[in-house]
Order: structure tokens, then sequence, then C-alpha cells
């Protein structure tokens, strides 16, 4: 795999940012994959890897709510962006494979769609090596249909085809669009699935969900469209009634100190031209789920 410079790849890196035993320190690295081939309303995810990117640049490193510069805590590396195979189950099988690649090299992958369909093949590789995973979604759509336009691996059957792997549990947050068709899926499958409805938000259990991660690999799918759509209209299917920013990393937070989080994907940015927003705010959530990742300890902003 190669890679782009510090300079050119997510946050823009000076380059000496790593604390002294930088030699110890765990490595992630950010795969951009940006395959648009099933999307059924809005386009442009192929362009969602470099504008999270670019717009990373902007992000500043020091985070106010952990009152450090969490990118002291990790190496960091963007692969170069590659060739990606046409066809969705080829493309699939192919992060597969580069995901496995960066696994087996011992660092932390994580995956900027594109389109939601690349979870499928991304979490593969965590699949085999955790026999006890959790798939946490954020969404508003449950994406349990088994195919879509006559594609098994479309977008909008993204969840479905994850959980042809047996083993896998789903826990689903924020959804507010569902099929009449993926209803009995869903309702057959309720021992691996749950879901946790965006209207009934105010009666989450949050505690029920703490115990349920507690210990357990975790591998975060995140379509930005579980965002409301006035926060993130930058997405192929924006819907309202979605998550707010502060409520999302909280849970998040939450997820991190109760769970291990193996690895994640941010999805279905499709930029808009001249709104940065959308663009800055996924880079600021991919920024935020590094830093709870690999934060040693967890700090409240400091009060006099």
């Amino acid at each position: 795999m190669q890679y782009l410079t510090p300079a050119q790849g997510f946050l823009g890196l000076a380059g000496d940012e790593p604390a002294p035993k930088a030699a110890k320190l765990p490595t992630a690295v950010i795969v951009p994959f940006g395959l648009e081939a099933t999307v059924s309303y809005g386009r442009g995810t192929a362009k969602g890897p470099a504008a999270i990117i670019e717009a990373s640049h902007q992000v500043e490193l020091f985070d106010d709510e952990l009152w450090r510069e969490p990118i002291k805590r990790f190496h960091l590396k963007t692969a170069k962006p590659f060739p990606i195979r046409k066809k969705v189950a080829a493309a699939l099988d192919q992060l597969e494979g580069v995901v496995g690649d960066v696994l087996d090299a011992g660092a932390f992958p994580l995956v900027l769609g594109g389109e939601h369909s690349l979870t499928a093949g991304a979490i593969r590789p965590f699949a085999r090596r955790h026999r006890d995973l959790v798939l946490l979604h954020f969404d508003a759509h449950a994406d349990l249909r088994d195919g879509y336009d006559g594609e098994p691996y479309s977008h909008a059957a993204a969840l479905r085809r994850c959980l042809d792997d047996e083993n896998l549990t789903l826990i689903s947050v924020g959804i507010r669009n569902i099929s009449a068709g993926e209803v009995p899926f869903l309702e057959a499958n309720r021992r691996r699935i749950d879901v946790y409805w965006a209207r009934d938000r105010a009666d989450w259990d949050l505690g029920a969900i703490e115990k349920r991660l507690a210990g357990r690999p975790v591998y975060v799918t995140f379509d930005l469209d579980a965002f409301d759509s006035s926060l993130m209209p930058a997405t192929g299917t924006p819907e309202p009634g979605g998550g707010q920013w502060y409520p999302t990393v909280r849970f998040l937070r939450m997820l991190s100190e109760h769970a291990r989080v193996v690895g994640f994907d941010i999805m279905e940015l499709a930029p808009i031209r001249g709104m940065h927003a959308p663009d800055f705010m996924a880079a600021r959530l991919l920024y935020k789920l590094l830093a709870y990742v690999f934060a040693e300890t967890t700090l409240s902003f400091p009060t006099a």
C-alpha cells in the first residue's frame, strides 16, 4: 500500500506531531474508498473521501473535551487513492483484502466511503478475527433489504449483507426509515438485531446499551445521514429527525469507555459545491472517533 505524505493526508500534519516515544504508539490507517455504484437518489459519494481529507486540514488538533492533542497518542497514515473495481461484489472483495492487510500489519483500519455497501466488505476481516463481534450502526435507514434494483450488494442492503455472517450481532442507532419488505427479516432476527428508533431517542436506555457492549469487540459503521438533514444535507438520502452533534459524540464516548472498538468506517458524504460545513463535520467526526479510540484516559474540561 502506498501512502500520502503527512501534509497531504488526513489532518494535513506537518510530520512532527507525535510525542518523542513515537515508535511505541499504535498506528491508524485511513483507507479512502470512493465507490459509487448503487446509489439510488442523490449522487456524489465517490468524492466523499477527498472532501473529508481536504476539510480535515482545517480541523484543530487540540480537543477541548479531552484537553489534549489526541494525535500525539497514535501514528496516522492515509492511503493513496487507488483504482476501485467497477462491479460492487469485486470492489467489496478488494476492500476486504486491503483492510485485512492493514490488520495483518498490526494497525487500526478505518474506511472512508463512498457508498454504504462498502461496510459488507470492510467488516469481513474483523468478523473472522472476532467471533463475538458487534456491529454498531449509525444511520437513518435500516438497510436490511435483501438487495435493491437487482443488486444484492446495494447500499440499501448493506447491513443485510453484513448479517450474512451468522456470528455477527447488530445494534442500529437513530433509525427513522424502514421499508415494509425489511420488517419480516427484522422481526425474525430480534435475537441478533436491536434497533434504537430516532423517534424514541428520549427513552433510550443507555445503561442497557453499555451492558450489551461491555468488553466486547465493536465495529462502528457511521452513515452520515444519521445526523439530521439540517446538519448533514450533503448525503444521498437525507432524512429529517436525525441526531445532533453533542448527543452523538457523547454516545461514541460511552462506547469507547465500555467496549473495545476494533475498527470503523464513515460513509455516504456526497459533497455539495461551495458548502464546506458537512465536509468539515465529517472530518471532525473522524478525528473525534480516533481521539476516543486512542485516548488512554478521558479528561473533562478543567475547572478552576
